[in-house]
């Protein structure tokens, strides 16, 4: 089954939640997309965000081919390919390339002709400082946004648009575990709602229980977890920093 995530998933910035300094009324991408430039551009923020949500609203507003890759696993090849293929080019091409972090230096220099050329139409995503993780020549050809935590209000929004019936107790507190990140909210409902038959307080609290901690050495959740913590820790939250 399609993930709920994909399924909601907002088609246009009438249906996207959060983010008004990018995409409020008169804000930069929104002018971009409502405008139709075409422009290479870098998504910076934190998980959940609307990074990927953001690059294919845009995508579908130029009219233009949408491609998506995850800099975790594709190459130089890929991207090859996306741009040799033959096909004679009757529209851009967008390359959303997630984590563009995670590819080296070699990589990224690879990508500069087609940005240059624009035989492609970049739009990177990534949780790092772009400044540190993105080689300078690239990063020159971009245009950076900052995406910015969602606030409870967006958390909110997103929560309606599953159509889910939640009382006031069982929001409150999925806005709380949210911290910010619609994935992880709409993650912990779609698993509620298949473990049982009404998504409540308890039983997303149950769901949570059997929830694995996302953790991994040399990854990116390897940061995400150390700035849950310290979150926690500022906020005087024993309960969570201790989690």
């Amino acid at each position: 089954m399609e993930p709920l995530a994909n399924r909601i998933r907002p088609r246009d910035l009438t249906e996207f939640a959060g983010q008004k300094h990018l995409v409020g009324e008169g804000k930069p991408l929104r002018l971009a997309i409502e405008q139709g430039h075409v422009f290479s551009f870098l998504l910076w923020g934190p998980p959940g965000t609307g990074k990927t949500t953001l690059a294919r609203i845009y995508a579908n507003a130029i009219h233009a081919e949408f491609f998506e890759l995850s800099a975790v696993s594709a190459g130089k090849d890929d991207i090859r390919k996306l741009v040799d293929n033959g096909a004679p080019r009757l529209m851009p091409r967008v390359l959303f390339l997630d984590g563009i972090h995670r590819f080296n230096k070699a990589q990224q220099d690879f990508l500069l002709p087609y940005v240059e050329s624009g035989a492609l139409v970049l739009v990177g995503a990534t949780t790092e400082n772009p400044s540190f993780e993105v080689i300078s020549p690239l990063l020159s050809r971009l245009r950076v946004f900052v995406l910015e935590e969602l606030s409870d209000e967006d958390i909110s929004a997103i929560i309606d648009r599953t159509g889910e019936k939640l009382d006031k107790e069982a929001r409150e507190w999925l806005i709380e575990m949210a911290n910010g990140d619609a994935r992880q909210t709409l993650t912990m409902i779609e698993n509620t709602s298949r473990l049982y038959d009404k998504v409540t307080l308890e039983t997303l609290k149950e769901t949570l229980q059997s929830k694995f901690l996302r953790y991994d050495k040399k990854g990116e959740e390897h940061y995400n977890v150390i700035s849950a913590f310290i979150k926690s820790m500022r906020a005087s939250r024993a309960d969570a920093a201790l989690y």
